[in-house]
């Protein structure tokens, strides 16, 4: 297949495409800067020149390819959804497959409750636009496009992510530094893992799939700003940030580093086969890619 990527040259995208070539398919990667086209092309991938506001240009490449994979966003929700009614436009009729990423941000918290697919939608102000995006995507099954959404949990590996944060702060400051009282647990998936789940997605999800993307792990915060603190050389220290000091600096984005979140990928894996095999977040930062 020639498969169009939204978001090639991103932390989850790259990994994407990876797993496309990998799996002997071409990709067409969506280049919205001259510095994004070279990395493309410099390594052997076809870029188109353009952004998810150029929707002529969208059209063109999602009319050109075999399947579409979004794993980019603007994180504005109004042009996110221009963008996909424009991809998804250009694929009605076809039965050629799009995968859109969404998040578990979008379910709020779920406290000692795992949530599945099932459970309804409570997002968090930064991404309360994201659930409509997810329906638009679905609703477009009975027009004959395979329609599949994504949730990826909290996304780590590669020395990237969330967890880099906590890295950098340990080596710069002494600490890791967690928000909130660090007691709430994130749904951990390492990017390669995540990879594989959209490709077994591309290839033969069934169309209206919706599936979460998590390892089963259930880690505190806490313990994983202590294994990026102990990775980092700082001895395992931690501290504390508030959440309404760190609302000052971060904007909502705050609120979603104190979700409390466990998520079930079972749909996944009945499925598709897919199951996560890298190594923990704990051990990735304690030994891992972080350290390296």
């Amino acid at each position: 297949m020639n498969v169009f990527v939204t978001g090639a040259t991103g932390y989850i995208g790259s990994a994407v495409v990876e797993a496309l070539r990998a799996a002997g398919h071409s990709v067409t990667g969506l280049a919205r800067s001259a510095e994004a086209e070279q990395r493309l092309t410099g390594s052997g991938i076809r870029a188109a020149r353009g952004d998810l506001a150029s929707m002529t240009g969208l059209i063109a490449a999602a009319s050109f390819a075999d399947g579409i994979i979004h794993a980019g966003t603007t994180n504005d929700g109004t042009l996110d959804t221009a963008a996909i009614t424009a991809m998804l436009g250009a694929l009605k009729g076809t039965g050629k497959p799009f995968v859109y990423t969404s998040g578990v941000w979008v379910l709020g918290n779920t406290g000692v409750r795992v949530a599945d697919e099932s459970a309804p939608a409570n997002p968090i102000a930064l991404v309360a636009w994201r659930p409509g995006v997810e329906q638009l995507t679905l609703a477009s099954a009975p027009h004959n496009v395979r329609a599949i959404v994504i949730r990826p949990g909290v996304v780590y590996g590669c020395g990237r992510g969330i967890s880099a944060d906590f890295v950098r702060f340990a080596r710069e400051n002494g600490a890791a530094r967690y928000v909130g009282d660090g007691t709430n647990r994130w749904p951990m998936i390492h990017v390669d893992d995540l990879a594989r789940l959209y490709l077994l997605a591309l290839e033969r999800g069934p169309s209206g799939a919706l599936y979460h993307a998590g390892d089963d792990t259930a880690y505190r915060v806490k313990e994983i700003a202590e294994a990026a603190s102990t990775g980092a050389g700082a001895g395992g220290r931690t501290e504390s940030w508030p959440l309404e000091d760190a609302r000052q600096q971060l904007g909502s984005y705050a609120d979603a580093l104190v979700l409390d979140q466990r998520i079930s990928s079972e749909r996944a894996k009945r499925e598709l086969g897919w199951s996560a095999c890298a190594a923990s977040v704990l051990d990735d930062l304690r030994s891992g890619s972080y350290v390296a």
